[in-house]
């Protein structure tokens, strides 16, 4: 049996609107201030579409940008994936839309639903196309627009989503040097009460009644989340760094999902990655699909990142 190839991030872009929500923007729509989102959650500012704009544009500019850094033409893709929660429609896909708008003629694709997962869930799923041969240069994007299932009266939810996109160009690795290493993935479905938007499925179709009972927006229990994030981010990265022989301080870069400042801090603490250089977090809000990927671009530029641990699905990378 011939030995997977190990695929590698050959380039990254990243789209965000213009609007800015900040946290006094937000201080005059709920009963909340800056002291409080900043202790709670550590974001300070979210960037907004405007009317009509949809994730698959966003998911459009983050692919040019991407494009361009590889000096690739949309005619270079062979397959892209779109992780969002916020799909333009129910169908066609998120995918079909950006590979008409992108002119990614021949390339196929498809969406992956998975919240807060879902750009890592594309980029492993992505990987494993790269890993068979049957792609050698697959796009992943995740994209969404978290304001358009945003209830502005919740305080629960509202100071956390913004909207963005992030593209990553896989590629085969010349070597086993550079490249994702090893991932854990896991779904445990009996939480699913705890953090969801009912409305709008094939449960509950969207009618009057969803629209006046609100069931369009998305829907928390912060508590039990915090403890199940806290809990599972912990258990996963270990259980990763010791099939890989590693120990936390091996750990260059420590990225999480950027969704609350204490489920990042607890975590970190857990696996003894307080230091500041280790533990990456963003005071910008980030959408549900690519808040680990737009992190991720931030802190590659200024320098390499050699091993790298992230959160909710953990992954290492060369």
């Amino acid at each position: 049996m011939s030995k997977p190839i190990r695929a590698k991030i050959s380039a990254l872009g990243t789209y965000v609107p213009p609007r800015l929500l900040t946290n006094a923007d937000l201080e005059k729509m709920v009963d909340t201030t800056n002291d409080w989102i900043m202790s709670r959650v550590g974001i300070r500012e979210r960037h907004i579409v405007e009317k009509g704009v949809a994730t698959s544009d966003l998911a459009v500019e983050a692919a040019k940008k991407a494009l361009a850094n590889r000096g690739f033409a949309p005619t270079d893709i062979e397959a892209l994936i779109v992780g969002t929660v916020t799909p333009d429609m129910l169908f066609p896909s998120t995918a079909c839309l950006v590979q008409h708008k992108l002119g990614a003629k021949g390339a196929w694709g498809f969406d992956i639903s998975a919240a807060c997962s879902a750009f890592l869930y594309s980029l492993q799923t992505g990987a494993q196309f790269i890993a068979s041969g049957v792609h050698k240069r697959v796009l992943v994007i995740g994209a969404d627009v978290m304001s358009s299932v945003i209830d502005y009266t919740d305080r629960a939810t509202c100071v956390i989503f913004g909207d963005g996109a992030g593209a990553a160009i896989l590629e085969p690795a010349e070597d086993d040097s550079v490249g994702l290493i090893d991932f854990i993935h896991e779904v445990d479905g009996s939480g699913g009460c705890y953090l969801y938007m009912p409305g709008g499925g094939s449960l509950h179709p969207s009618s009057h009644e969803t629209v006046d009972k609100r069931m369009h927006y998305v829907h928390q229990d912060g508590q039990q989340v915090f403890k199940f994030a806290v809990r599972k981010q912990t258990e996963a990265c270990l259980k990763l760094l010791e099939r890989n022989g590693l120990k936390a301080s091996d750990i260059d870069a420590f990225i999480p999902h950027q969704a609350n400042l204490r489920i990042i801090n607890a975590t970190a603490d857990r696996l003894g990655l307080r230091a500041e250089p280790h533990v990456v977090r963003a005071e910008v809000a980030t959408p549900l699909a690519d808040q680990v990927r737009l992190v991720h671009h931030e802190q590659a530029r200024p320098r390499a990142l050699h091993r790298l641990a992230g959160l909710r699905v953990r992954q290492l990378l060369r």
